[in-house]
């Protein structure tokens, strides 16, 4: 694994697991990759580290945690902040995946896992996540997605995203009536590919973004279906 360049601060990660080798496993290798990481062997006190300063950029959230379970405290997180957060599961738990996505996670792991993968979806997400590029908002009628601060808006009200959903939204509003496959968003959003990761996981925030900017999900006025292909956005 190669370190971060000398000067260049690591960030914050937070390890959310009861399992003592996985977190010794993670904490080791995700600062080897040259992150600072805490960790935490149950939700509460997950909850005590996210309250204090300073106050990690990602969470990586086991959701079979001893006692409360992970998606508890995920929905707990999605309450009060947009924090990142990557789920780590086991095989076989494809209905937890799908809610965890639900409730507002932005990419979810499944267990055995390689550090490399991991690391690389990290970055990827801190990347897009804290990225500000310097253009103005793109509006669309009603709708005005505002790349540099991040702020999605429907006939001036403040709609919430995480930060997947807005980094898939405003893809796709950059690019009016360009259609793409669920895999090229998955290369192009999550930095992903359909070999690691399924390509439900665009699906489910497709739905989560329509549930909040349309005013009809099951009729979208935004994001299209093109049956067989993928999906557009229309200006």
């Amino acid at each position: 694994m190669t370190s971060l360049p000398a000067g260049r601060p690591g960030r914050r990660i937070l390890v959310v697991d009861d399992d003592p080798l996985v977190r010794e496993y993670l904490t080791v290798g995700l600062t080897d990759d040259g992150f600072r990481v805490d960790t935490a062997a149950d939700a509460s006190a997950a909850r005590a580290k996210l309250a204090a300063a300073p106050t990690p950029e990602l969470v990586l959230l086991d959701i079979q945690l001893a006692g409360e379970d992970g998606l508890g405290l995920l929905g707990d997180i999605r309450r009060t902040s947009e924090i990142p957060v990557v789920l780590l599961t086991g095989k076989g738990r494809e209905a937890d995946r799908i809610v965890g996505l639900k409730l507002g996670a932005d990419d979810y792991v499944v267990k055995p896992f390689s550090l490399g993968e991991l690391a690389a979806r990290i970055e990827t997400i801190l990347r897009r996540s804290s990225s500000r590029p310097a253009s103005p908002a793109m509006e669309f009628d009603r709708l005005a997605v505002d790349l540099v601060t991040r702020e999605v808006r429907v006939d001036g009200g403040l709609k919430e995203t995480t930060a997947k959903e807005f980094d898939l939204l405003a893809f796709l509003a950059s690019s009016p009536r360009q259609v793409f496959s669920r895999e090229q968003l998955l290369d192009q959003v999550w930095g992903s590919s359909s070999e690691w990761q399924d390509s439900a996981t665009v699906t489910e925030h497709v739905r989560r973004i329509r549930k909040k900017i349309e005013d009809d999900p099951d009729q979208p006025r935004w994001i299209r279906t093109v049956r067989g292909v993928g999906y557009r956005f229309e200006p």
